[in-house]
């Protein structure tokens, strides 16, 4: 069987998921009536949607992960059937997964809208990990270069604890 991209990297973080300490049960996901290939069930309440980027771009050195209409759609599927949702984000150059739960992705989502002025098709969410300090995840401004919104600052070591805390 032929081994795709996204089996290498999503099981970067499905390794990490799989040798916690809480860890007792990984699944597929169903989204809708389809297997999703992005997402699994975690110990029968967590469900975790990977995207992956293989290395950061531009002058900012920013991981670019763009969800369109029907990841979107995905997601709020995921999260109205999941007691807990969430969004990892495997940077792998940098070997660093950014972890974002439902609700954070939503205040992303949500900064983006409203400089907007409008809900968008899709929606690039962007990562940067510098050399010894915490996650930036951000979205930019509409129509200002160099600008960002709605930064939220993460740890490094956030993932997976963050899937198991109560």
């Amino acid at each position: 069987m032929k081994i795709h991209d996204d089996h290498l990297y999503h099981g970067a973080a499905l390794i990490q998921i799989a040798e916690h300490k809480r860890f007792t049960a990984i699944n597929s996901l169903k989204v809708g009536r389809d297997v999703s290939r992005v997402a699994y069930c975690v110990n029968d309440n967590i469900a975790v949607y990977l995207k992956y980027a293989t290395k950061p771009q531009g002058k900012f050195n920013e991981y670019t992960f763009t969800f369109n209409k029907d990841h979107i759609t995905d997601l709020q599927k995921i999260h109205s059937k999941n007691e807990k949702a969430f969004i990892a984000l495997v940077c792998v150059k940098d070997r660093q997964i950014c972890c974002l739960s439902y609700e954070e992705f939503l205040r992303l989502q949500k900064a983006r809208e409203d400089d907007a002025g409008k809900r968008e098709d899709s929606l690039s969410v962007l990562v940067v990990a510098p050399p010894g300090k915490s996650l930036r995840v951000y979205v930019n401004a509409a129509g200002v270069k160099k600008m960002s919104v709605g930064k939220i600052i993460l740890p490094r070591n956030r993932f997976p604890d963050v899937l198991f805390d109560l």
